[in-house]
């Protein structure tokens, strides 16, 4: 079963998956074939975290399916072994006391449910005996009298009423009403992960990000674009490529999809581009700028970038001579372009 799999795998489940896991479990169980079931119940056995009303639940089946679970399962208490032992019968009792650890309380109450069954037992047993004697007896012809008003009692107690009928049937559509939403909100958050939900994708880490910032401040864009390379883990080619991009739509493309913090990348972008600072429409370039860019477009462009990267980087790197020396015109470059705009 795939919802006893997937609750197997939560090492500590939350007070909302025990209570989804109840309410799902039940119903699940019910419809899934016998050979399912024993798989089911001998997988749950082991598992520290089955809610109470499922151990119960699992207890009370017929042996064949709950042996495993009443002789391993740590889930269950006392008072639910000494229950299921009274209600359950001799086989469910017997595999109880198969477990490996039980209380002293625990073995007392055993003890003294053994007696109480014997006693039971030899009284079905004399019963049999005078029931035995009696067939053994001459025949003869004794009446039996009919009692019809208990019987009807108990079918019209069995009779549910027109309100407990609507009770039972509002309960049931509430739960898939809550099935089919909570399976719901799970796709949704599938499909549409929200901003802070960055697990998988690159991200700048607090070094890296004032490492950025100091060499942006003292615009020392060689040691810039090394650690820009680092935070990519790129060539150190791609990242002079984004800085040599004098719009500065590159470097803040890569910035924003490394999730850097956005007065950061204010203030990268001012120190390399110092044109960005001018107003436009009475606002800033750098606003602008920043505002037409897509967080997840900028990552999934970072990615682009990255597999070019790893294509075309292996033939810079096997030509050194005009590799270097086009770094150094680049870098260059960079140092002029700074120093015209420095003011």
């Amino acid at each position: 079963m795939a919802t006893v799999s997937s609750f197997e795998s939560i090492e500590r489940p939350a007070k909302a998956d025990l209570k989804q896991f109840a309410l799902l479990f039940q119903p699940l169980f019910q419809s899934s074939t016998l050979e399912a079931r024993r798989a089911a119940v001998a997988a749950l056995s082991q598992s520290p975290n089955v809610p109470e009303p499922v151990a119960f639940f699992i207890a009370c089946q017929p042996i064949s399916i709950s042996a495993p679970f009443l002789t391993a399962s740590p889930c269950l208490t006392d008072e639910l072994m000494l229950t299921i032992a009274r209600t359950q019968g001799k086989a469910h009792t017997r595999a109880i006391v198969r477990r490996e650890a039980l209380s002293p309380a625990m073995i007392d109450a055993l003890v003294g449910l053994r007696f109480s069954l014997q006693d039971n037992a030899a009284h079905s047993t004399d019963q049999d005996g005078v029931a035995h004697d009696m067939m053994e007896a001459p025949p003869r012809a004794i009446p039996v009298r009919e009692d019809p008003a208990p019987i009807k009692k108990i079918e019209l107690a069995e009779i549910p009423t027109e309100t407990e009928a609507a009770t039972v049937a509002e309960a049931a559509k509430r739960k898939r009403e809550e099935a089919l939403r909570q399976t719901l909100i799970a796709l949704d958050q599938h499909l549409h992960r929200p901003q802070h939900d960055r697990q998988g994708l690159r991200s700048i880490n607090p070094v890296q990000e004032a490492l950025l910032v100091r060499f942006a401040r003292t615009r020392e864009a060689s040691a810039f674009a090394t650690a820009l390379s680092d935070t990519l883990s790129s060539s150190r080619w791609l990242a002079e490529r984004i800085l040599l991009d004098l719009s500065g739509r590159q470097l803040a493309t890569a910035l924003l999809g490394l999730a850097m913090t956005l007065p950061d990348i204010t203030f990268v972008l001012s120190r390399f581009y110092p044109h960005l600072t001018e107003l436009e429409q009475n606002e800033p370039r750098i606003a602008r700028l920043i505002a037409s860019l897509d967080g997840r477009e900028c990552q999934r462009q970072i990615e682009a970038w990255l597999r070019a990267d790893q294509q075309t980087y292996q033939t810079h790197r096997d030509d050194p001579k005009p590799g270097q020396d086009a770094h150094q015109e680049e870098g260059n470059d960079i140092i002029a372009y700074l120093k015209q705009h420095r003011g």
